[in-house]
């Protein structure tokens, strides 16, 4: 038990979820001597491009460059993931299993179905799991994290707090390249997708500079917490270098 617990976890719908919207602050994470773990929910069966065996071989690259401690997959239904039992017991043995601190998952509104479930799906998980009865027969000792960021969220909302990423951003990048499966190749005859198209990495980078730009940083990656948080020193946690006088 001790050697699989992580200090962060994410859970992201499907492999490459991770590695797109929070790669950098999972790459910093574990630079700065955290343990840190990805559960994939789905193996992304039901995408347009590739298999799920060649998503599984593209997660372990990107694996090695994120420098997780722990990655799994629950092999939920892709494109059909639904806030079930069998889905909430999944997520409530992986959360007792690793025992993390922090949780990152998705946004609650997306359109991705399998996104929106898995943020609904963590959420009531991570309560499910700090209660000493439920799936008592697992073997597994309770434990709830102590709070749950979410990313990947409309232009709508404001970032509770974006992480400078500046340093990492092209092991990120790497990453996400790992996916080739699902990125532009114009030798690839499947049909295209978001992802597959020549801009969509130019897009990605566009994303993570407007929200570094928002903290005077050159890369940031954004995330929103839904409960209060609080603060043993607020001069510490505002305190960063402003340009005043440009």
């Amino acid at each position: 038990m001790t050697d699989q617990r992580v200090d962060v976890l994410v859970f992201a719908a499907h492999p490459d979820d991770a590695e797109i919207s929070i790669g950098g602050t999972l790459i910093k994470l574990a630079a700065l001597g955290y343990r840190t773990g990805v559960v994939d929910m789905t193996r992304g069966e039901s995408g347009t491009r590739g298999t799920a065996d060649i998503r599984a071989r593209e997660a372990a690259e990107a694996t090695a460059i994120l420098r997780l401690a722990v990655r799994e997959n629950l092999g939920l239904p892709d494109g059909r993931l639904t806030c079930d039992e069998r889905a909430k017991v999944a997520v409530v043995r992986a959360i007792r299993r690793y025992r993390p601190t922090l949780i990152l998952t998705h946004y609650w509104e997306d359109p991705h179905p399998d996104h929106a479930a898995t943020s609904a799906i963590v959420r009531q998980a991570a309560y499910l799991a700090g209660l000493i009865k439920f799936d008592a027969e697992s073997g597994l000792e309770r434990h709830r994290p102590s709070a749950i960021a979410h990313f990947l969220f409309p232009r709508t909302v404001t970032p509770t707090f974006i992480v400078d990423i500046s340093e990492f951003f092209e092991e990120k990048m790497r990453a996400i390249r790992a996916y080739r499966s699902q990125l532009y190749d114009p030798q690839n005859q499947e049909p295209e997708t978001r992802l597959s198209q020549e801009s969509f990495l130019r897009r990605i980078e566009a994303r993570h500079r407007y929200f570094g730009a928002l903290i005077d940083v050159e890369y940031g990656e954004a995330f929103y917490v839904k409960e209060a948080l609080g603060v043993d020193d607020p001069v510490r946690l505002l305190a960063r270098p402003l340009n005043l006088y440009s």
